[in-house]
């Protein structure tokens, strides 16, 4: 693009800009809130804690600078019957109306949050700076000093309880010489409730308990008691100890129908059974072995009630895809000399057969092209909610920039089949182990047929795994306990043969074209703050991602190779029924944090690394396991397998373009726009290296004194579409350090830019990181 047309576009829109007056649509007396901020004289209170209780906020920025929305809507005109107008207006936002009621609302509501912190002497003070119809507003927050607890008693009559805060005590929230900070205070009366939940306190809730404060005259001193109030069913009721329930009996119901407002119509019942003394109603056949629903319950009779136990009994029966709803309800045993509990759960019945058809878009080999699936489920393929899934799936596309006499088609078809068991499954493992690690296991067997125009092939494998997760899905871990992968090419096209494996005897290249053995073990862990709300990276809050894998090949079989005389190829690998093994060790580690500056606006910052190492039975890594940089998710400046490795400037054959060592670091300004557009400005920075020196990729090798000076560097712009269920991703990057080039001029394309050299465009489903 010829910078003075670059030029004449970025005066066009600051003339545009410029000519709308932002107070356009402000009337007479009044102002527009062009600037809200909060001061405070303390550092321990930070505006940013503060920010949520603001009431009126200014125009949003896009990217925190321009009120482009604002803008927008000022371009309309008066007359709101004609067309433009109205779309103007709806696309921008009206003038935001400076308002006192909303001001004196947010000084109050301020100052309470604040004087719950500690700081019961704190005043809020609103400054207003009008300039002609504009206003900026500061919060000035003058906190005063902190009141503390003195002392600290504890007033509790029931002995059984306070035997129990006094077991805890070692964790407690409060201490003398604390602040006086609300927050904390009721906390602790959530711990302590929590605490008795789960020791039978059925009936427990923390409005049992109280404080009163004493503060001590001319000091900042506070005297504070914690109050345990006694049980009462009714206000005119005697008071009377808290009693501890305990589970009587357990029942199932596994025909129920939530949608039934009727309670009586809800269920329906007509045979039961017991198991293991548990009573199972059913309608008609039950659907689920008895077994699994006990294994799968936490609430054992005899024992104390649990809330805890109950929330588990209900993440348990959440992960059994045969089951829709479940609803676990107590009832009090009508016996006078104790408290009891009977139990029932209630389960709702899903759907245990699908079909589904999947059509997608497609560039796998190089060319936009398209393909289809489709798949079957059975989710409770042997009644214990194993889910059955087998898939079929079509590809073609269109292959371009071949020589003439090969035919310009790439069709790929596949055949997958995959059981999952929700229970761990391994032998000579005891029964409490398998509930208490609440693992599913899954295996699988692909067949993948790739017939592309200089080559056929074939990629079968198998799989055994186990997956689960903890706190409240925070964790996830995965261990792929065995995983065999068989690479297996029927046919190579002569001329390819000749021309490019044999020719300039390309040791990577030819590597890649043969058959061969993969039998790999790997573990991979998950950690996400933000639990189960992480769906949507532009939605939550401060939030971090790390995520760890480790795999390794060829391990086992290279010892029995050792020691039971494997036969070995031409190129001296150690063969399996005349096929050679690759062996290997990989590890990755990535790292990804969310930002939030306020509600439109986010910083997104990603690290990764990784290093795999061919040793034993082979030289080079297989190239599905190499990395490589560039694209959508990498560096934005190169297309998808363009960068590296080091200064490697590439040869045309993108199997050169891969490596053994990957480095990718990136921050990311993410905005909302209007609707459901949000635009992003990112800086990416990474490459690829290999271990060894090959001659077919020089400059590629890394070498310490060296690495940091051959990572690139892309800048640019992004526009996202996001649909909640998933993101449209439109990615603009510029080069702005490439490491291929000496010459300073080449080297830093961001102060001399070319955009047909420089420019790459990537179009993408879902978030980069």
């Amino acid at each position: 693009m010829d910078k003075s047309f670059r030029y004449a576009i970025l005066a066009t829109i600051a003339l545009l800009l410029a000519s709308c007056s932002s107070t356009k649509y402000v009337p007479d007396g009044s102002y527009l809130l062009d600037e809200v901020r909060i001061h405070t004289d303390n550092k321990e209170v930070k505006p940013s804690n503060l920010s949520m209780y603001i009431r009126q906020n200014p125009n949003a920025k896009w990217f925190s600078l321009i009120k482009t929305q604002l803008y927008v809507y000022n371009w309309s005109g008066q007359d709101s019957t004609r067309w433009i107008n109205r779309i103007l207006r709806k696309l921008g936002d009206a003038p935001v109306i400076y308002s006192e009621e909303e001001t004196n609302r947010t000084r109050e509501e301020i100052t309470k949050a604040v004087q719950n912190m500690g700081y019961m002497g704190a005043l809020v003070e609103p400054v207003r700076q009008v300039q002609k119809k504009k206003m900026k507003l500061v919060y000035k927050v003058t906190t005063g000093k902190p009141y503390k607890v003195r002392t600290l008693r504890y007033d509790i009559r029931d002995s059984k309880i306070k035997e129990y805060i006094q077991q805890d005590s070692a964790v407690t929230l409060l201490s003398e010489g604390m602040y006086f900070d609300v927050n904390v205070l009721d906390a602790e009366r959530q711990r302590i409730t929590n605490k008795l939940l789960q020791n039978g306190y059925y009936k427990f809730n923390k409005e049992y308990i109280s404080y009163t404060a004493d503060t001590v005259r001319n000091s900042y001193l506070v005297d504070l008691t914690l109050h345990l109030a006694p049980y009462r069913q009714h206000n005119e009721d005697t008071p009377q100890n808290h009693q501890q329930y305990t589970i009587n009996k357990v029942s199932f119901i596994t025909d129920y129908n939530v949608l039934q407002a009727s309670p009586r119509n809800s269920i329906e019942v007509n045979d039961s059974l017991h198991y293991k003394g548990f009573p199972i109603y059913y309608k008609d056949k039950l659907y689920l072995r008895p077994k699994v629903l006990i294994n799968n319950l936490h609430i054992t009779p005899g024992t104390l009630y649990n809330e805890q136990n109950v929330q588990r009994t209900y993440s348990n029966y959440g992960r059994l895809q045969a089951l829709k709803y479940t609803n676990i309800r107590f009832f009090e045993a009508q016996q006078s000399d104790s408290a009891k509990l009977n139990a029932y759960v209630m389960l709702t019945r899903g759907k245990h057969q699908s079909v589904s058809f999947e059509v997608e878009g497609t560039n796998s080999a190089g060319d936009l092209g398209a393909a289809a699936s489709v798949a079957f489920q059975h989710r409770n393929m042997f009644k214990g909610s194993e889910t059955l899934m087998f898939k079929l799936r079509g590809a073609y596309e269109a292959v371009s920039g071949l020589q003439s006499s090969l035919n310009q088609d790439y069709i790929e078809l596949g055949a997958e089949a995959t059981i999952n068991f929700p229970r761990f499954m391994f032998p000579f493992v005891s029964s409490d182990f398998k509930r208490r690690i609440r693992a599913t296991t899954e295996f699988g067997l692909q067949y993948n047929y790739q017939m592309r125009p200089e080559f056929t092939r074939i990629v079968a494998s198998a799989g055994w795994s186990y997956k689960w997760g903890v706190q409240q899905q925070r964790s996830q871990h995965r261990i792929d306990l065995l995983d065999i992968n068989y690479l297996y090419m029927p046919s190579i096209d002569q001329t390819f043969k000749e021309d490019y494996l044999e020719k300039d005897e390309n040791y990577i290249l030819k590597y890649n074209y043969e058959d061969r053995f993969i039998v790999r073990t790997g573990y991979s862990y998950i950690y996400n703050s933000a639990g189960r709300a992480f769906m949507n990276n532009s939605s939550i809050g401060n939030s971090y991602t790390i995520r760890l894998n480790f795999e390794s090949a060829g391990s086992l079989l290279y010892a029995v190779a050792k020691f039971g005389g494997m036969k070995k190829n031409t190129s001296g690998e150690c063969t399996l029924l005349n096929i050679p093994f690759a062996q290997y060790l990989k590890g990755d580690f990535d790292f990804a944090k969310n930002l939030v500056i306020d509600n439109r606006n986010s910083l997104a910052f990603h690290f990764g690394a990784g290093i795999a190492i061919p040793y034993g039975n082979a030289t080079m890594l297989p190239f599905e396991k190499r990395y490589f940089s560039g694209g959508a998710n990498s560096v934005r400046g190169w297309s998808v397998r363009d960068l590296g490795p080091g200064s490697f400037p590439g040869d045309n054959n993108f199997m050169n373009q891969s490596g053994d060592i990957k480095l990718d670091a990136s921050i990311e300004y993410r905005t909302r726009l209007f609707w459901k557009f949000r635009g992003a400005l990112f800086v990416d920075a990474g490459n690829i290296w290999t271990i060894r020196d090959y001659k077919d990729q020089p400059g590629g090798q890394f070498k310490f004194g060296k690495f940091y000076k051959q990572i690139a560097v892309a800048y640019g712009l992004g526009l996202r579409l996001d649909l909640d269920f998933f993101v449209l991703r439109f990615d603009g990057g510029m080069k702005a350090i490439n490491p291929t080039y000496e010459k300073k001029k080449d080297r830093y394309p961001i102060i001399h830019p070319k955009f047909s050299r420089d420019f790459a465009f990537h179009f993408a489903v879902g978030y980069p990181f």
